[in-house]
């Protein structure tokens, strides 16, 4: 955490003591306090308390290690596709996915002073998603880490026309003046993240539709991925993501990550896997959960 602006350093340790106050209730999240994912973690568990981690391992690891229950992490964005390293970083966590929540992500330009900005730092995701409000009022972007850490470098500093692009609860935390809210080119952006526990969940499939995610990795024959999938078309089960990714540098062994609408348990969803897991090197569970948004068109 020393690498984030003073401002940021001195919420990380008022919440990381909250925190450790009462762990059965942290919820660990990635970035700077007044990121997304801060956000987030405040909308999905309001009587919760956000612990602030400097990487996804470290979120990670609050949650093996007991310094929090759970951990709030983005797993894809509508606009972005995955988040880097997550289908490397869930498997080898050890916990399981308990939960998922979606987050409608609005980008903000503040500073420390009404002086119109001439330029503004924030994550390239966000600066590239608010590029048309930039060039209109011409202002200049400038890549820094994150958007909450961008924000706290700005109040640190408060340097005229320097602005940071974060969300408005950034601005709240650090006492900046907003110039503009929403200013983000697409108004659909929207990240799905995934809560992560040491122990797995068995939620009641009859109150609503359950989602099961999964990694794989096919056998290396001809039509493998096909037969693969054929068990989930014969037997009836929909699936939502199926996204392919490669493992090490040697390109011959392609692995995918998986969601589906349905539980283990069910005779269905037990047949498609047992075809998948005859057709595959591996099968991984990385947990069934409620579904929090439908996905049906």
């Amino acid at each position: 955490m020393d690498n984030y602006p003073l401002p940021a350093r001195r919420l990380v340790a008022k919440m990381a003591d909250a925190a450790a106050a009462a762990p059965e209730h942290a919820l660990a999240f990635q970035g700077a306090p007044g990121a997304n994912s801060h956000l987030a973690a405040m909308d999905y568990a309001a009587d919760g308390l956000p612990l602030p981690c400097f990487s996804f391992e470290d979120a990670i690891e609050a949650v093996r290690d007991g310094v929090a229950d759970r951990a709030i992490i983005p797993i894809e964005n509508s606009l972005h596709g995955r988040v880097a390293d997550m289908h490397f970083l869930l498997p080898e966590s050890g916990l399981s996915i308990v939960d998922e929540y979606f987050l409608q992500i609005h980008h903000c330009l503040m500073s420390a002073d009404e002086t119109p900005p001439v330029s503004a730092l924030s994550h390239v995701q966000a600066l590239g998603q608010c590029r048309h409000y930039l060039r209109a009022h011409n202002i200049r972007p400038i890549v820094y880490a994150d958007t909450a850490g961008a924000a706290a470098l700005v109040a640190e500093v408060r340097e005229p026309g320097a602005a940071a692009i974060a969300p408005a609860l950034a601005a709240r935390l650090y006492g900046l003046h907003l110039h503009a809210e929403n200013i983000e080119d697409s108004h659909d952006n929207m990240t799905r993240f995934v809560v992560l526990a040491r122990d797995p969940v068995e939620p009641d499939s009859a109150a609503g539709p359950v989602m099961t995610s999964f990694l794989f990795e096919v056998k290396n024959v001809p039509a493998a991925l096909y037969k693969a999938m054929g068990g989930f078309a014969t037997n009836g089960v929909n699936m939502t993501k199926l996204e392919s990714y490669q493992r090490g540098a040697s390109f011959s062994a392609t692995e995918f990550y998986a969601d589906i609408e349905g539980i283990p348990g069910d005779p269905a969803v037990d047949r498609a896997l047992e075809e998948l897991a005859f057709h595959s090197k591996w099968v991984r569970l990385l947990g069934s959960y409620r579904q929090a948004r439908s996905r049906s068109v």
